[in-house]
């Protein structure tokens, strides 16, 4: 149903931080496949992958082609993109089969962003407010994973592979109409 790419940039623990609440969603079925593309190879993401169960693909090039990438190798009709350290809260796969439920069976193509949270351990910083009220004007910033479907995510062009802030760019596509705001939690570690 479900494929999960995580561009990981090489960074080993918050990639097993972001692994470990979708393997429940494996368990179920609702994760088909979790993709782990290293810009870069350092050679522990592929470890990492081995052991996880993932599938490994080096690449190099920019993080939006990385993204692409990825997105191409998925075999899924449903892509979710996260951020290595981006932590899903408990809940997300019930909240995931229902949004994609919905999306399937109405009319209009629709794309699903998780609830950003702040982690309960870090410090608040005066940035972090100017980023919450960032997300308040602006909108979902690309940290809070993205879920859409395969032909949606092609229909619109992907994550152009030479655009700057590609991530941000795509969301922006998207508009606001046609993203969801999910209940279920993301917090980056």
């Amino acid at each position: 149903m479900l494929s999960v790419i995580i561009p990981t940039e090489g960074a080993e623990h918050p990639t097993v931080a972001t692994l470990a609440p979708l393997v429940p969603g494996a368990a179920t079925g609702v994760v088909r496949e979790v993709l782990l593309v290293e810009r870069g190879g350092s050679g522990a993401i592929e470890r990492v992958a081995d052991v996880a169960g993932c599938r490994y693909l080096a690449f190099e090039g920019t993080r939006a082609a990385a993204l692409a990438a990825g997105a191409r190798q998925a075999r899924s009709p449903w892509l979710m993109f996260l951020h290595a350290g981006a932590v899903l809260d408990q809940g997300w796969i019930e909240e995931t089969v229902q949004f994609i439920q919905r999306v399937s069976d109405g009319d209009r193509p629709r794309a699903g962003v998780f609830r950003y949270a702040r982690s309960p351990y870090s410090d608040r910083t005066l940035r972090d407010g100017l980023r919450s009220f960032a997300r308040m004007i602006a909108g979902p910033f690309a940290d809070q994973g993205l879920l859409i479907a395969r032909d949606h995510y092609e229909r619109l062009g992907g994550h152009a592979p030479n655009a700057p802030n590609a991530e941000a760019r795509l969301l922006r596509q998207l508009g606001r109409s046609s993203l969801t705001l999910l209940h279920s939690r993301i917090v980056t570690v």
